[in-house]
């Protein structure tokens, strides 16, 4: 585990065995991985001090020392903080970890008409705190899908989490209720999605689509006849993937009428249960579990913990 402490506006790292020797180019450029637009803005504005000196770039780190990164400086808001309860499942001066509630965008589609979307509640929670940052949404969920969703409070840790997700060190598992019995246990769907072009929202198996990978595996069956609870960790993130998936496959999720399910329900049965990633700063392994916050008749055989 890192060392790190918050210090006003900057965070103290105490450079670890594995950095030294390595310089602070090095540490921007191929360990987190940063843009070179905001490694730049760090070199240019002297947001990097080395025991409280400003630091030379290509100099040699040594092990023990102390790191300085201005990361905690007050951002304008580039979103309208709206109030809205919110379920916090981890947060630290780095990343927040909510449990998006069913029926709610993730981000507005028109952030000048629309404001109660998760991300304005996070806003205005971080805003309540007296934290003047712009929090940065990392992935989304379906406005009614319920679940995990993980943001960054600062630039760098959303430029070290956006690489973290495309490299799939990010791992987001669902549950969902599917229509019908599957003819195995678990497997790997690996079908491409594309847009459906008879269907402004809807998406499709298609040659054409991008690339999209879902692994899954069976749950109890609960006491629902007809219903086979799966959790399922995706390799890509298309949209509505899962629910595509399973609908191409004969199995559509319980209530998604988009996709053939049958409105059993008034929201495909489809939560973000569980999310892992290694902390970017402290190394530390992170896991949520998140509670259902509806549909308590549907997942009541799901133990969320052992997901």
């Amino acid at each position: 585990m890192t060392i790190i402490k918050r210090t006003g506006e900057w965070l103290q790292i105490i450079v670890p065995d594995e950095w030294d020797g390595m310089t602070v180019d090095n540490l921007f450029r191929e360990v987190w991985e940063a843009p070179k637009k905001l490694t730049h803005q760090f070199r240019s504005e002297n947001k990097v001090l080395l025991e409280g000196d400003r630091v030379k770039w290509i100099s040699p780190l040594v092990s023990g020392s102390k790191l300085l990164l201005h990361l905690f400086e007050d951002e304008a808001s580039q979103i309208r903080p709206t109030y809205h309860d919110l379920d916090i499942l981890f947060e630290d001066d780095h990343v927040l970890i909510i449990n998006k509630p069913p029926f709610m965008n993730t981000h507005p589609n028109d952030p000048e008409k629309e404001s109660d979307s998760l991300i304005n509640a996070a806003a205005f929670y971080l805003l309540s705190k007296g934290e003047s940052a712009n929090v940065r949404q990392i992935h989304r969920l379906d406005r009614d899908t319920s679940g995990a969703i993980l943001f960054a409070k600062h630039a760098l840790a959303g430029a070290i989490l956006d690489r973290m997700l495309e490299k799939r060190e990010i791992k987001r598992t669902y549950i969902a209720a599917l229509h019908g019995r599957l003819n195995k246990r678990k497997g790997t769907i690996n079908m491409p999605i594309g847009r459906d072009r008879h269907h402004a929202t809807r998406r499709r198996v298609s040659p054409s689509g991008q690339m999209a990978v879902t692994h899954f595996e069976a749950l109890n069956e609960g006491k629902q006849k007809g219903f086979t609870f799966v959790k399922a960790w995706l390799e890509t993130g298309r949209t509505h993937q899962i629910r595509v998936h399973f609908s191409h496959l004969g199995h559509p999720l319980v209530g998604d009428v988009l996709y053939g399910g049958e409105p059993i329900i008034n929201r495909q049965a489809l939560h973000a249960a569980k999310l892992e990633f290694i902390h970017p700063f402290t190394k530390e392994i992170i896991i949520c579990h998140a509670p259902l916050l509806d549909l308590p008749d549907i997942f009541q055989a799901i133990d969320l913990n052992s997901i």
